[in-house]
This record gives structure tokens, sequence and C-alpha cells, in this order.
């Protein structure tokens, strides 16, 4: 799989969880990428990034969380 297939399919990700109502909880990072942890109501649920510019995607997207 391409790089640029890579970063659309975990930006997509993200999206569909953010659109269905998902709230950021908890970021972390270790060797093996970053990890958001996402809730929505009762259900709890991680996502796991490991492409630079969809990292880059999920701080421009916690900043419009931090705005609004």
């Amino acid at each position: 799989m391409s790089s640029y297939s890579e970063v659309v399919q975990e930006i997509a990700r993200l999206d569909v969880l953010l659109a269905q109502g998902y709230k950021m909880k908890c970021v972390y990072e270790n060797l093996s990428g970053t990890f958001i942890e996402l809730q929505c109501e009762a259900d709890t649920t991680t996502l796991q990034l490991l492409t630079a510019d969809a990292r880059k995607y999920l701080a421009v997207k916690l900043r419009e969380t931090m705005v609004s």
C-alpha cells in the first residue's frame, strides 16, 4: 500500500469516528505510533495513527476542538 493510501485511510477512520459523535478523551504516543482514545456515551474505542501526516491532521482536529 502506498504511503498516500495509508494517510487517507487513517484520516478517514478518524473523521468517521468524530462524525459519529465520538470525542477525543486521551492522546498518547509511544514507539508504536500515536493512540487516540475516543468516547461516545458508554462506548470507548482506540485508534492508532502511524503516519506523520495523519498525526499532523490530528493536531489540527485537536486545535479545532479547543477553539470551538
